[in-house]
């Protein structure tokens, strides 16, 4: 399972998310597995919570291992 970079705000993406999770090849989404899509938040809003990949707040903080995509190149 993979979530986009398009779906930036969503708890996988964020760098609070303690869930098993790695950045696909192309540096810009993030792979997760679909058996254990699941991580706690830490130090978040939902300290302690599972978050699954829909999950989202308004403290998001991104992911520090996503590239940013470079503008010249879309």
């Amino acid at each position: 399972m993979a979530v986009d970079i398009a779906e930036l705000g969503r708890c996988p993406t964020c760098q609070r998310w303690a869930g098993m999770r790695r950045l696909g090849e192309d540096g810009h989404s993030v792979e997760l597995d679909p058996a254990n899509n699941r991580g706690k938040c830490t130090e978040g809003p939902w300290h302690g919570s599972l978050r699954g990949p829909r999950n989202a707040c308004g403290q998001w903080l991104q992911w520090v291992e996503i590239r940013p995509i470079d503008a010249a190149s879309t």
